[in-house]
């Protein structure tokens, strides 16, 4: 859990992914297309990815991917959650307050 944690404060974004995962793909292209930079992690290209899958989990992200931190704060559990986030419009204003974009 001290992983996850350290990793989820090294960037104003960092989102945990798998390869293979295309919704994570999508997830990841709508910050990169709000204009964000993010940290990507992806735990099956990882060494401690199992690790970091269950650590995940028990902070309630079932699938444990994507799983968004924002500011250090975990603000998607699920692609549902980021969806739902971009939709009713606090995402990019999340993002501005973590310094992530500035427009």
């Amino acid at each position: 859990m001290d992983t996850i944690r350290d990793l989820a404060s090294e960037k104003a974004v960092v989102v945990f992914t798998k390869s293979s995962c295309s919704i994570c793909h999508s997830v990841k292209m709508l910050l990169y297309d709000l204009g964000a930079s993010p940290a990507i992690h992806e735990l099956d290209r990882n060494a401690n990815g199992r690790e970091m899958e269950w650590a995940l989990r028990e902070l309630g992200c079932n699938p444990a991917v994507p799983a968004v931190f924002i500011g250090g704060k975990l603000v998607a559990r699920s692609a549902k959650d980021i969806i739902s986030l971009q939709v009713n419009g606090s995402l990019k204003q999340m993002l501005k307050d973590a310094r992530a974009i500035w427009l």
